[in-house]
């Protein structure tokens, strides 16, 4: 179940928690075991959450999840203040160092990375127009809310906080979030960059992975020496239910107490890479080949794929030659085809090996690859152990015999130009021969 907090004493709450009500179809219940102003009285319910209202500002409402029965997730509507104009955005909850805007010092809530992602895209649905949509840092409490959480707000000042339109686009993400698990294992906890997270909300944007508590740079610089903070590091990743991190930044300390702590920091290319495959897959390949940040790329096969591979190389000459025509076909041919492949220059060039699903997923990659020379060959034929191309081309000695000299005429000849020589034309299929080059397999 979905648990909604709307605060009375911010206006752009309550202006949200109308648009909820007006949005679906609620019935109205009374509980008179809790006080009307921690969330008691009247509250409302409909299909997949329960709504109650609060008479404090959201961070100073630790442990609100008692509130509701047994919710799954809480949402904390709310207003975002700044100079960013008109903007909906979304964070965890906590703080990374000081306490000064409610919750506890080094105090993190348990983040909500999956309905982050999720609400991060129906913001982009139902933006109004001239609305910027996006996430933050983890940035105020409360710090122990009783069940993951994020809040979900409405800016940046006060012409939005009572703007319809940005309320309701505000109140629909949220009840977009009716049955959408909080926690995902495809999750990074973002150390570094700014507090509008830009990095972290292009991973939310462009891959598959979710983020959970991001610690802006200012945050990293409260929380102080990571290594007397290592406690608060920790936290980070237990509370967003992952062992991975993207550090924005070079912040070797931090690196350090990471991995002290057994937990694992990836690129951003990582993630990328990693989006639609399977992480069991990518260990295994990563072993097997080398690694993702060494030029390893995974192809389409990959995505979802569970199953077991073989490790092949492929014929060098072949694929210098075919790369020498067209790198972007030969990308093309083996990413379609391989589960995973090796790469140079920057991850444009792929230098095999590769890893297959089968055996014979490697003959479609040579006969990919033969394709490609036709753009340069008139023939190409592919046999069993060897690739054969051939083209006719210019033959300097067929048109010395013929009488040419050296020159001009050679040049126009080679252009496939007639040319006189004593009277008599030399044409130039006269002096074309086939030459063939072979390609072992």
């Amino acid at each position: 179940m979905l648990a909604v907090v709307v605060s009375r004493a911010d206006s752009a709450s309550s202006h949200i928690g109308d648009h909820l009500l007006e949005l679906a179809s609620w019935t109205e219940h009374e509980d008179e075991t809790r006080s009307d102003a921690e969330g008691g009285g009247t509250y409302y319910r409909t299909e997949g959450a329960e709504l109650r209202t609060f008479e404090d500002l959201h961070l100073h409402l630790d442990g609100a999840a008692a509130a509701f029965e047994d919710p799954d997730l809480l949402v904390f509507a709310s207003r975002h203040s700044g100079e960013t104009g008109p903007l909906l955005t979304a964070h965890a909850t906590g703080n990374f160092g000081p306490a000064e805007y409610g919750g506890g010092a080094g105090s993190l809530a348990r983040a909500a990375p999956n309905a982050l992602r999720a609400v991060r895209q129906a913001f982009a649905e139902h933006a109004p127009e001239g609305y910027d949509v996006g996430i933050e840092c983890t940035h105020h409490g409360p710090s122990t809310v009783g069940r993951p959480s994020l809040f979900v707000e409405l800016g940046s000042g006060e012409d939005e906080w009572a703007d319809p339109e940005g309320a309701e686009a505000v109140a629909r993400s949220i009840l977009d979030l009716r049955g959408v698990a909080p926690t995902d294992y495809r999750t990074v906890v973002g150390f570094g960059g700014g507090h509008y997270a830009p990095r972290f909300d292009r991973v939310l944007a462009e891959t598959d992975w979710r983020v959970g508590h991001v610690a802006a740079d200012w945050a990293l610089e409260a929380m102080g020496d990571p290594r007397e903070a290592k406690a608060v590091v920790g936290k980070a990743f237990t509370t967003s239910g992952t062992e991975f991190a993207l550090v924005d930044g070079d912040r070797p300390r931090l690196v350090e107490v990471i991995e002290e702590l057994g937990f694992e920091t990836v690129s951003e290319t990582w993630l990328r890479e990693t989006t639609a495959v399977p992480l069991e897959l990518v260990e295994r390949v990563e072993e097997a080949l080398s690694r993702i940040d060494n030029g390893l790329r995974f192809g389409t096969p990959a995505e979802g794929y569970d199953g077991e591979f073989v490790a092949a190389d492929l014929p060098a000459e072949l694929l210098e030659e075919a790369t020498g025509i067209d790198r972007e076909a030969v990308r093309e041919a083996v990413d379609g085809r391989a589960l995973a492949y090796e790469t140079s220059e920057g991850g444009t060039v792929v230098a095999g090996p590769v890893a297959l699903a089968d055996d014979g997923d490697r003959r479609g990659i040579v006969e990919a690859l033969a394709a490609v020379l036709e753009a340069k060959y008139d023939t190409v034929e592919v046999r069993d152990d060897e690739v054969v191309a051939a083209r006719e081309t210019f033959d300097p000695a067929l048109a010395r015999e013929a009488g040419v000299e050296e020159g001009p005429a050679f040049g126009r000849l080679a252009d496939g130009e007639t040319v006189e020589v004593g009277g008599e034309t030399v044409d130039p299929a006269d002096v074309r021969s086939a030459r063939e080059r072979r390609f072992p397999l």
